[in-house]
């Protein structure tokens, strides 16, 4: 019988997963990464890399149908905060790292993204666009306290009088409240605060590093406060852990002043499927076969779903108690209440008059 391996606490992902795009299975080792851990030590305790890297573009047209986004950009690639469940683990594969435990523990720090996006709305063929801060990975995550990254690039919205989207679960982001409250007098901010649990308990083993969930729900109350408008997303919903939560979730963030809320239903596609069942046969073993063949059942039979139009929302009947929540949700907490589109105009305006005073107009 073979012994099952020890749960690792304070860690999502509980293994590195191959990488499909390498040939040959290996742990990646390089002079310049200072793994700052004692021989012997186990791979699960090393801490946390941040590594430096240097892209040439920052802003990403996003092409898919159902997303709900045009363009995104991310200060960083991968994320502290290890939430088991997240979609963004396989884009570390790219970078030739693991979707598993890299994921959380080697972090790439772009730091010339301020000036990268800068270019971006400087270039004469632009236009505005609201651009999303975290359509991958958190903008706020651990590594912006020390870096302040993101900062940088709402400092760079401002300047240009350019709309911004923000995505986050992290309280990091009221330290930047002088920056939104002044974006939102244009009207050029709107953020969406991850709520996916009321429980604490849940939360430490979906989403380890992340912010309780009293300190997201006093983030929504801080930023509405100052009429910054706030979407709650409550996603993902996972059948038999948090779905039954939707409603009370998205009461707790009316109560608190969400204009908004929207869901998604998890999907486990590529790497996230392995991960996930691991985690989820070592975090809750007693449920583990049962919320697997849910979550199936709301993607015709299988984790890895990637049809556009139902890959987000589901299918079958799980999939549509699911939805049925939602709208009632929306019509007896959310009656009146509605998130603004931001001001794509203004850019435009801006960027002609500074046109005008270099040509002498």
């Amino acid at each position: 019988m073979l012994k099952q391996k020890k749960y690792v606490k304070g860690r999502g992902a509980q293994q590195n997963t191959p990488n499909k795009f390498l040939k040959h299975i290996h742990e990646i080792r390089s002079d310049f990464l200072d793994f700052c851990a004692k021989e012997g030590e186990a791979v699960s305790q090393r801490k946390t890399q941040y590594l430096p890297v240097f892209p040439k573009s920052i802003v990403n047209k996003v092409t898919s149908p159902d997303v709900g986004m045009e363009y995104s950009m991310n200060p960083y690639q991968g994320c502290e905060h290890g939430c088991i469940y997240c979609y963004a683990r396989n884009t570390h594969e790219y970078w030739g790292l693991s979707a598993g435990l890299d994921f959380e523990r080697q972090i790439l720090i772009k730091k010339n993204a301020a000036s990268l996006l800068e270019s971006k709305l400087k270039n004469s063929k632009w236009k505005a666009n609201t651009i999303v801060l975290s359509g991958n990975t958190d903008c706020y995550q651990p590594a912006e306290q020390e870096y302040k990254i993101t900062r940088a690039c709402l400092e760079v919205f401002l300047k240009y009088r350019h709309p911004v989207g923000i995505i986050t679960k992290n309280s990091l982001i009221l330290r930047d409240l002088d920056l939104l409250k002044e974006l939102n007098t244009y009207g050029l901010v709107g953020v969406n605060i991850s709520i996916t649990t009321l429980s604490e308990n849940t939360r430490r083993i979906l989403e380890p590093r992340t912010a309780t969930i009293k300190k997201r729900l006093e983030t929504i109350k801080a930023l509405t406060e100052n009429k910054i408008p706030v979407n709650a997303m409550l996603a993902p919903i996972i059948p038999g852990i948090n779905s039954h939560e939707l409603i009370k979730l998205s009461k707790a963030a009316a109560d608190y002043g969400a204009s908004s809320f929207g869901y998604t239903i998890v999907r486990l596609n590529g790497a996230i499927g392995h991960i996930f069942s691991d985690w989820i046969n070592k975090a809750m073993p007693d449920k583990a076969e049962k919320v697997l063949n849910l979550i199936a059942s709301c993607h015709g039979g299988t984790l890895n779903d990637s049809r556009f139009g139902l890959r987000n929302t589901g299918e079958g009947k799980i999939a549509h108690q699911i939805k049925e929540m939602a709208r009632l949700a929306k019509l007896k907490y959310y009656k009146g209440r509605k998130f603004p589109k931001l001001n794509r105009e203004l850019h435009n305006e801006y960027k002609h008059g500074q046109w005008n005073l270099f040509n002498g107009q």
